[in-house]
């Protein structure tokens, strides 16, 4: 069995031996135990022209039995036939991942593995992912979140044509590292590399008919914020440590709800009035 990740990690591996999680590949069926119970049923989803249509009842699903938890999955962008289950904890560093398939070169991360797995390490470690596009300009970052539709992508294209450095136009990690809150990019595209910046300011975005910052604190800020994150709801704990880490990001940076101009004047804006 040869472990090929996709194209899009190439530019993201490292030749540290030192792992934070260990997981190893088993190519061969794995049958759940028979008292595990399924917690979380996601179904497969498109999102065509801003529509949301539901493709089929079957693509991941989660369980738990005592303190493990397991993922099964199928992988509806394959032409192959085959499905995966990853056993994992979020107290142990040591994960399973079994593929029940024919072919012997396995990519350990295809979607929908590659998020499913970021996002329970990021629970692990109180971090953060959020639906944004991230940029760098003159030493400030800025973290422009919404979700799908809102205008992530049209802010990251007006700030690239304006010189500055897009960290991501989607997806962030926000991890705090020595007492500041940094945003890093996620392996989405091909020859995408590694990307990271601080965070100076929040900005929840939407199309409107004027620019307009609008200051967000408290519990407003807090829930605005967390509507963006991605998030697994069907775990208590998990979710009290996301509004932990949340609440904190606000309490730490300025956050602003942002209808905007999808034009350079909401960059203009911004960098006239220090934001």
């Amino acid at each position: 069995m040869d472990l090929v990740p996709g194209e899009r990690f190439s530019n993201f591996l490292s030749s540290n031996n030192n792992s934070d999680v260990l997981i190893k590949v088993h190519k061969s069926r794995y049958a759940l135990p028979s008292e595990a119970i399924k917690v979380f049923d996601a179904p497969y989803v498109e999102e065509i022209n801003g529509i949301r249509i539901k493709k089929s009842d079957k693509f991941w699903s989660v369980h738990k039995y005592n303190k493990d938890l397991f993922i099964k999955t199928v992988f509806p962008l394959s032409d192959e036939k085959k499905s995966a289950v990853l056993r994992f904890s979020l107290s142990d560093k040591s994960w399973d991942l079994y593929f029940d398939c024919a072919d012997n070169m396995i990519d350990p991360f295809e979607y929908p593995l590659d998020g499913l797995v970021l996002y329970y390490l990021t629970v692990m470690n109180g971090d953060i992912i959020i639906h944004g596009s991230g940029v760098r300009h003159e030493e400030r970052g800025y973290l422009f979140s919404g979700i799908s539709g809102k205008g992530k992508t049209t802010m990251a294209k007006l700030w690239d044509q304006y010189g500055a450095t897009v960290i991501h136009d989607d997806r962030l990690v926000i991890r705090k590292r020595f007492g500041e809150y940094t945003m890093f990019n996620t392996p989405v595209y091909k020859n995408d590399v590694p990307r990271s910046s601080s965070i100076d300011k929040i900005f929840l975005i939407e199309h409107g008919k004027a620019n307009e910052f609008i200051p967000a604190s408290g519990a407003n800020a807090v829930s605005l914020v967390m509507s963006n994150c991605i998030q697994h709801n069907w775990n208590q704990d998990i979710i009290a440590k996301l509004i932990s880490s949340v609440s904190l990001l606000c309490t730490s940076i300025p956050v602003n709800r942002l209808p905007f101009i999808p034009d350079k004047s909401i960059i203009t804006e911004i960098i006239e009035n220090e934001y």
